[in-house]
């Protein structure tokens, strides 16, 4: 495992203190697992498993590997107490087995991986969640974790923003995004409906604009469009005049949020997780690559690339009260400390020619 690597998983290991306790000795099953979340959830269990705890978490694996790979690096694959199986989402899964704790964080959730597949988004979006909460009220575990979006605001009135769990949203059903955006929003529907008929204990988290190492470097979201542009010293591009705001939450604060609220949430809410110390236009986050790659870069504005879905929100910023108050979440890295450790995982990729992640 590379030095980076141990580094994000210890570091996440310390943030999670004695809640992680929780997971000793249970079996956890996460979808989406090769993916970039689902791959620090299972690789900070196996760190918790070498370093934590007597009786070793049982972790099951399951991904489709469309778009994640099992050679991230951040997991070994070798581990008895790691059980990976390539399975579709989109189909019940029937193994006998009585999961503790389930995450589900499989489906698409790239711009232009969405926009290309949008019945496949759709697909994966509701059938998966449907199935995992069929799997959670036939075993009955402790806790299940539905991952939607911050996508489900839409683009927020400015009075809402940070916005709060609360605003319900303002999204076109028409437009381009609303494959995913709608489908998350359905996603979410159906995992209250599950909770306020059949009890199962489920708690959705909207995540707002995570990245990291892990991410792939083909993922067309800002930050690796950003730095690849940087690596290869080519003109990085903005666009809609880079004027547009994001928060930006490093990878380990976010899943030491998302575990905060498999862990600690209370079945049948929702809650944000993300950064709200930060907000950054897109023209001057450009700027803050260029200091992280440590020499000039052309800055130009350009036009969407071919294929992505337009209609992209002009700000973004969460309300994490709740999550503060309820679940003691409290990012801490900054886009200073977190953009040189994404821009090194990337440039230790390039290295090694190892699969995006």
């Amino acid at each position: 495992m590379d030095r980076l690597i141990e580094d994000e998983l210890r570091s996440l290991s310390g943030m999670l203190g004695d809640i992680a306790l929780r997971f000793e000795g249970k079996t956890v099953l996460i979808t989406g697992a090769a993916g970039f979340i689902g791959s620090y959830i299972v690789g900070v269990l196996q760190e918790l498993n070498r370093s934590r705890f007597r009786r070793p978490a049982q972790i099951v694996a399951l991904d489709n590997l469309i778009t994640g790979t099992k050679e991230s690096g951040f997991f070994d694959l070798g581990d008895p107490n790691l059980v990976f199986e390539t399975h579709d989402v989109t189909k019940p899964y029937l193994r006998d087995i009585r999961p503790d704790f389930i995450l589900h964080g499989a489906g698409i959730a790239s711009p232009v991986y969405y926009a290309r597949y949008p019945l496949e988004t759709i697909t994966v979006a509701v059938d998966g969640i449907r199935n995992v909460l069929d799997l959670a009220r036939r075993t009955r575990p402790e806790a299940v974790l539905y991952f939607s979006s911050s996508e489900i605001y839409g683009d927020p009135d400015p009075a809402f923003i940070p916005t709060p769990e609360d605003y319900p949203g303002r999204v076109s059903p028409t437009g381009l995004r609303a494959c995913y955006d709608e489908s998350k929003r359905l996603g979410e529907t159906l995992a209250m409906v599950y909770h306020r008929q059949f009890g199962v204990p489920v708690t959705v988290v909207r995540p707002f604009n995570v990245y990291g190492p892990g991410m792939r470097r083909d993922d067309s979201r800002v930050l690796p469009s950003f730095l690849n542009a940087a690596l290869d010293r080519r003109p990085i591009e903005i666009h809609r005049g880079g004027a547009q705001t994001r928060t930006f939450c490093y990878a380990t604060d976010a899943v030491n949020g998302f575990l905060r609220v498999l862990l600690l949430g209370r079945p049948g809410e929702v809650y944000n997780i993300g950064s709200d110390a930060e907000e950054i236009t897109m023209r001057d986050l450009a700027k803050r690559v260029e200091q992280a790659a440590g020499e000039p870069l052309d800055i130009a504005l350009a036009g969407y690339p071919e294929g992505y879905p337009v209609g992209d929100p002009n700000r973004r910023c969460p309300d994490i009260t709740k999550a503060s108050r309820e679940l003691g979440y409290a990012p801490t890295i900054s886009l200073e400390q977190g953009l040189p450790r994404m821009l090194a995982w990337y440039r230790l990729l390039r290295s090694v020619d190892r699969p995006s992640g």
